[in-house]
């Protein structure tokens, strides 16, 4: 017989990156914690910086939620072993409602809505609009009726004369309500961007004037209780059955990750599935640290903001001596993006050289343009110490450093399927004879769950069979 859960929800999009749902979710979330509403926040897609700021917001880890990664049962039994049936739950959207990974739309925020059944709010950027907004609405409603479309949020409105154009055509065209109007003033750009969007909120001046103002906003245009009905009104969830791994009685293996300012890139699902796996979780500042812990077993670098920080990153040349004697050694190292560059001989940005690991002896240039960014696919071919070969791997790239020059002497584990990878056709460098993977590309372990696995037995073997 079929369990289902009751999970109030909403899904906050946008007719284009930009629209201004990031605040609006920001926002929402901040003002039902504020009325003593639990709240659990998602971020749809595989971004990081986003899903950041919901974390700091909802007070709780956000989850990412990706079909094209993880597919629809994985998306819905995730959401439903993190979402709260006494609060409401918010999932942001990714750019437009109906922009996904193909003319179709596949995997779009529209498609993540009809997957939770989930009611949707749209934010409009109305600067410099006021019918035509009515169309673009409902093209929405019109593109696909299965889509359910509840209510309009308007951004950036010039005035109250404004509004009421605005008000009137959406509702009397779209039949459905406006439940915000927030004025050009108050939208203002109180998150700061960078070449990667959003900056993180661990580098933010003032979290707490922030939170503030998104709090006034909500409170002063928004109808707070007219969203709130909207997600209660969403349908209860069925529960699917999966088996969760135990927690392991006992640790074996310690694995190491670097956790600060420059290297925060990590999904919430891969250190508990490393857990899991049976490892003990280390964190440890790359800033800071003298040295990496002795006694570590496996080290996992995310991915994050080395360019930013590579000035203070250069200048602990004690912890770069250590890493780089830890991957003589034989320590298992598996680097993501962020990770790949500190593992480099040296970094260079905006004009400047700073040095690194030099754990392989290629230099990393950041580029003032996006070097590889989208989904990616990759197909293992060649021996390496987490993956077995032929194993078929999905995950996402943004980055814009590029290793230089691109040179074909340096191993590599995968083909680039789809993507655009560290070398030509070719991803994840490795060390022969050595227990090292640096890759552009990012994995989310309930898209790959063999990841965790295959980090925590390399750990294992290095514990047994210590390479020297």
């Amino acid at each position: 017989m079929s369990e289902f859960r009751t999970l109030p929800r909403l899904l906050v999009a946008g007719m284009s990156g930009g629209s201004g749902k990031t605040l609006l979710a920001l926002g929402l979330l901040l003002s039902l914690r504020r009325a003593g509403v639990p709240v659990r926040a998602f971020k749809k897609g595989p971004d990081y910086i986003d899903a950041a700021w919901l974390s700091w917001a909802s007070g709780q880890p956000a989850r990412n939620l990706d079909t094209y990664l993880m597919g629809a049962g994985t998306i819905l039994s995730s959401f439903v072993d993190h979402g709260v049936s006494d609060g409401i739950n918010v999932i942001e959207g990714a750019r437009g409602l109906y922009d996904g990974f193909d003319v179709n739309g596949s995997h779009s925020s529209a498609v993540l809505s009809k997957h939770l059944r989930t009611p949707v709010v749209i934010v409009v950027n109305a600067a410099k609009v006021t019918r035509t907004a009515a169309a673009q609405v409902l093209g929405c409603q019109k593109l696909d009726p299965e889509v359910p479309i509840q209510g309009v949020i308007l951004n950036n409105v010039n005035g109250r004369r404004h509004e009421q154009i605005l008000r009137g055509s959406i509702e009397s065209v779209c039949s459905i309500p406006v439940v915000g109007a927030i004025p050009k003033a108050a939208a203002g750009h109180p998150l700061p961007e960078r070449h990667l969007g959003l900056i993180p909120p661990e580098e933010h001046s003032d979290l707490e004037d922030l939170g503030r103002d998104l709090l006034q906003v909500v409170g002063d245009f928004i109808d707070l209780d007219a969203l709130v009905a909207m997600a209660r009104s969403a349908a209860p969830l069925e529960v699917i059955s999966h088996e969760n791994a135990p927690m392991p009685r006992t640790r074996d293996v310690k694995i190491g990750y670097l956790k600060d300012s420059a290297f925060s890139f990590y999904y919430p699902e891969n250190l508990e599935l490393l857990e899991q796996a049976g490892a003990e979780l280390i964190p440890i500042s790359a800033l800071s640290a003298a040295a990496l812990p002795g006694d570590l077993n496996a080290l996992y670098i995310g991915g994050g903001f080395p360019e930013t920080h590579a000035a203070a990153l250069s200048a602990n040349r004690t912890f770069l001596g250590s890493l780089r004697r830890a991957a003589e050694e034989g320590l298992p190292i598996y680097a993501e993006c962020g990770g790949l560059m500190l593992l480099s001989r040296a970094l260079t940005w905006k004009g400047a050289r700073y040095e690194m690991a030099d754990v392989f002896p290629f230099k990393v240039e950041v580029s003032e343009t996006a070097q590889g960014h989208g989904y990616i696919e990759l197909q293992v071919d060649t021996p390496n110490p987490f993956f077995p070969a032929g194993t078929s791997l999905r995950g996402h790239e943004f980055h814009y450093s590029r290793i230089v020059p691109q040179s074909d002497w340096t191993a590599t584990a995968c083909e680039v399927r789809r993507g655009t990878g560290c070398f030509k056709g070719r991803d994840a460098a490795i060390l022969k004879n050595k227990n090292v993977w640096a890759s552009y590309t990012h994995l989310h372990a309930l898209a790959t769950p063999q990841w965790a696995q295959g980090l925590t037995d390399a750990a294992r073997r290095f514990v047994a069979h210590p390479v020297l």
